[in-house]
């Protein structure tokens, strides 16, 4: 992969991992994994945080293209894009093989 390739490749990454990376937003994700689509209210009925913080965390989810929302009726409902997701995934197998590559080489070294 080119310099270039790869720094595409982390730049696309860096705000996926950034918002994975607080347990609220985490917690989110798991839970409409589980779960499935969920409005506001259902996500925030036993969460430790306020309606309104739960809502910022989403939109930082979204923003990263990890969930997206739609309105049904009054309430807004939340869910994972997995599209996105497989992106993270792929970022992470990325890393591993470049870590298995890196010890092989110290391994012969």
């Amino acid at each position: 992969m080119s310099v270039r390739a790869e720094a595409i490749r982390v730049r696309d990454a860096s705000p996926l991992f950034a918002a994975l990376g607080d347990e609220t937003r985490l917690k989110l994700v798991a839970r409409l994994a589980k779960t499935g689509p969920a409005s506001i209210s259902r996500l925030s009925a036993k969460a430790d945080v306020t309606r309104q913080a739960i809502t910022k965390h989403l939109e930082v989810l979204a923003g990263a293209g990890l969930v997206k929302s739609r309105r049904v009726g009054r309430e807004r409902v939340w869910e994972l894009d997995p599209a996105r997701l497989a992106d993270a995934h792929r970022h992470l197998d990325a890393i591993a093989k470049q870590w298995e590559v890196t010890l092989a080489r110290l391994e012969r070294d």
